[in-house]
This record gives C-alpha cells, sequence and structure tokens, in this order.
C-alpha cells in the first residue's frame, strides 16, 4: 500500500508563508519608496500649482478688473522691457512709449519684435520704442545685450525683466542651465547685474532707477533646492516652474536691499500680474489646455489689465517713508510667503548664482 502523505502541520506553514514574506518585504518597501518619490516630485507640485490657479482665479475674479491710474509722463526715461513683443511685456512697452519714455525692446524672435516696434508706432507716431536680440537661454546673448546697451550714451532708469517661460518639457539653456531655472531667473540675474552701474549712475534720490521683476503666486509654493537648482534628481515642470519664480523674489528682495545698505538710488520689485490670458499657457497639460483656451477668454484678465500692476510698481511715486522695493499684486503692494523674507536663504541663492556665472 502506498505512503499516505501526512498534511503538513501549521507551524510549517506559517514558516514558508514567512519566508517569502520576508524576502517580499524589501521589494514592497522599496515600490512604497520609488511611488512616494514619484507622488512628491511629479503628482503634487501638479496638484498644489493648478489649485493655487484656481484660488488666484477666484480672487481676481472678486476683486473686479484692474484700473490703471493716471500714470506721469516719462519723457527722458530709458526703459528696458525684456520679452516685450507681445502679452504683458508688449503692453508695458506701448503705455511707457505713450507717456514718452525711449523704451527697448530685449527679445529673441527678432521678426516679432520688429513688428511690435511698427505697430506701436503706428499707434503713436512720437513713440521713441527699439528692438534689440536678447536670449535669455544663453548667457552669451545676455552679456552682448548688456554690452551694447552700455556703450551707448543712454541712461537707464527702469528695467522690467518681464520674459519667461513656463511648463517647458525638461531641457538646458545654452550654458546647460534647466530652462525654467536659466530663463526666468538666471538671465535676468545676470542682465541686471550687468546693467547696476548704468541704474545706479541714472536714479536719484528723488527719483530713483527701479528694477521690476515679474514674477508670478506660483511662488508660494515654490522650494529652492540648492544642492540641485538644475532639478537633476528628478524633474517636474511644475516643481521647475515654481521654484524659478520662487528664486525671483528672493533675488529681487536681497537686490533691494543691497542698493538700500549701499546707499544707492536704486530699488527693486516683484511683480504678480495674476491670470492672463497670454501664449504663457501653451505648454500646459494638453486636456488642461483646451480647458484653460476657452476659460482664458472669459475669466482671464486681459494682458492690458495685466500690465496694470507692473506699470504701477514702475511707474508710481513711493509714499513718503516708503523705500520701494516690495512685492505688488492686484494694483498695490501686498505681503507674501515668509519664506521670501528669509535672509540666510537670500543670501545664501545670492552666492550660488554669482559663482554659478562666475561673477566672483
Amino acid at each position: 500500500m502506498g505512503r499516505t502523505e501526512e498534511p503538513a502541520q501549521p507551524w510549517v506553514i506559517l514558516c514558508l508563508r514567512t519566508g517569502w514574506l520576508l524576502r517580499l518585504a524589501p521589494r514592497l518597501f522599496l515600490l512604497r519608496a520609488q511611488m512616494w518619490s514619484v507622488f512628491r516630485s511629479h503628482v503634487l507640485p501638479f496638484i498644489r500649482l493648478y489649485l493655487l490657479g484656481l484660488r488666484v482665479l477666484l480672487v481676481q475674479l472678486l476683486g473686479g478688473a484692474l484700473k490703471l491710474p493716471v500714470m506721469p509722463r516719462q519723457d527722458g526715461k530709458v526703459v528696458i522691457v525684456t520679452g516685450g513683443s507681445r502679452g504683458i511685456g508688449y503692453e508695458v512697452v506701448r503705455h511707457m512709449a505713450t507717456l514718452g519714455a525711449h523704451v527697448i525692446i530685449g527679445g529673441r524672435d527678432e521678426q516679432e519684435g520688429l513688428a511690435a516696434v511698427r505697430k506701436i508706432c503706428e499707434q503713436c507716431k512720437e513713440a521713441k520704442v527699439e528692438f534689440e536680440k536678447l536670449d535669455l537661454a544663453s548667457l552669451q546673448s545676455v552679456r552682448d545685450f548688456a554690452q551694447s546697451f552700455n556703450d551707448r550714451d543712454l541712461p537707464l532708469n527702469i528695467l522690467v525683466n518681464n520674459a519667461g517661460v513656463m511648463l517647458v518639457a525638461e531641457g538646458r539653456t545654452v550654458e546647460g542651465f534647466e530652462q525654467h531655472f536659466g530663463v526666468n531667473y538666471l538671465g535676468h540675474f545676470l542682465l541686471t547685474w550687468l546693467l547696476l552701474d548704468k541704474l545706479k549712475d541714472s536714479g536719484k534720490r528723488d527719483s530713483c532707477s527701479r528694477v521690476i521683476n515679474v514674477s508670478s503666486s506660483a511662488h508660494c509654493i515654490g522650494e529652492i533646492r540648492l544642492n540641485d537648482l538644475n532639478s537633476c534628481e528628478s524633474y517636474s515642470a511644475h516643481a521647475a516652474y515654481c521654484q524659478s519664480k520662487l528664486a525671483q523674489l528672493l533675488f529681487s528682495s536681497h537686490l533691494h536691499q543691497e542698493m538700500q545698505h549701499g546707499g544707492f538710488p536704486v530699488s527693486s520689485s516683484t511683480v504678480d500680474p495674476g491670470m492672463v490670458n497670454t501664449t504663457l499657457y501653451r505648454h500646459v497639460w494638453t486636456p488642461l489646455r483646451l480647458a484653460q483656451s476657452v476659460i482664458a477668454r472669459i475669466l482671464f484678465r486681459t494682458p492690458a489689465e495685466g500690465a496694470a500692476t507692473v506699470l504701477s510698481a514702475a511707474l508710481l511715486a513711493a509714499p513718503e517713508g516708503d523705500d520701494g522695493g516690495g512685492y505688488w499684486a492686484n494694483g498695490h503692494k501686498e505681503w507674501t510667503t515668509p519664506l521670501t523674507f528669509d535672509p540666510q536663504l537670500q543670501l545664501s541663492l545670492w552666492e550660488v548664482s554669482l559663482q554659478l556665472l562666475g561673477l566672483q
């Protein structure tokens, strides 16, 4: 007769299962860590940015349309506006020109820039507007632009750092910097640095020169990763964009303090123009872009409304006792996140930026 196999004892089954689970556990922990990393690096910035956009849009709608106050004449003033060929930048250039300022558009697309100049000159026969090639994704182009301007016998009263990119696919500038960080922040940092002497020489005690950095409310959910400013560890277009906008605020605030402490007649401000219907949103996730294109026409601010806060920060006289600078949104100065006032973070980013640009 054949032997009947005895059923395995419960303790044997338990041991076998426990051994299997022990072998599987490290893989489960690794998978969980990877999933959390993906969520934190990609999904969370995506969710936070779009929820923030919804909140900003609601505030805009409740606040009503922005009305541009009467601005003083700017005869004899010289203004540089980066990205001034379209959108908010174009409206800033157009309005500055109607006030008598000599405006120089710095832009990458020469054909588009010259078309903008022609259009403004057709609308205002006395306008003094010109275009100069400037590609903020190339530090050499920034240096060439600054050198060309510094060689001219012109003052510089207002510098509007307006150009930028948003939610672009992972890529690098000519010198190898992540695009949001390189274009939105580092290119403008270098441009401002190279033009700083002109700004100092052109300012007066009762009429200081002004640096206006066009940022975004996205700065309040940004995170500065000093050990990974180029987003090499993990790339998220949403996180990179927010980081670049926070970097602009930190730079602007530190620059303003440096100018005040040095006794120079230069102020530095940051502006959030709000949700504005421009081509900046063309890289938004495709399903959302289709909805955004419809919503923007109805609910977003027009480029002229978006330019209103930029113009207010650039042209309105500071109240008595106000040294200028600060953060502007919705047509006036506002408080923003405490992180932007962190002196150690400001200084650390400033010093790292100088090193990256070879300015130290």
